[in-house]
């Protein structure tokens, strides 16, 4: 009986290992990226972003370790083009717990280089995601007046 129960936890093991590995996959339009202490999900209200317009980005950050949200924390995000023009916004808090927003307008179409800087309070030093690019296009012509 313990030969054929060793058998079928070895067949079972790697079945288990393979299903719990397969959790919810990558959320469409979220970025993830983190810092020494921090991880971020980033998504945009607009995508892809369109230059002269508003776009507000959503950032939800967690601990690294725990995993637990960071509440009340201080950052901003940020954005530079090739022609060194730079556009941030610092982060307003809530309503959702670890969830922050803010507004950048994009000045110009083409790609930007963006990033993060966060920390829990304002003791703390500020930690930087890497930067992410981010395409930005030509903004909508106004219609027929």
């Amino acid at each position: 009986m313990s030969i054929a129960r060793g058998r079928l936890t070895a067949l079972l093991l790697p079945l288990l290992a393979a299903v719990v590995s397969c959790g919810p996959g990558p959320q469409p339009g979220v970025l993830r990226t983190a810092t020494d202490d921090f991880d971020f999900r980033i998504s945009a209200d607009v995508m892809p972003p369109r230059a002269i317009e508003r776009i507000t980005y959503t950032v939800v950050v967690r601990d690294k370790k725990t995993q637990e949200p960071i509440a009340n924390g201080e950052g901003r995000i940020f954005a530079t083009n090739s022609d060194r023009k730079t556009v941030w916004n610092g982060f307003k808090y809530g309503p959702e717990v670890g969830t922050y927003r803010a507004t950048i307008t994009f000045v110009t179409a083409g790609e930007w280089a963006m990033g993060i800087q966060f920390r829990r309070d304002s003791t703390q030093v500020l930690q930087r995601t890497h930067d992410w690019r981010q395409q930005v296009k030509n903004e909508v012509a106004p219609g027929p007046q």
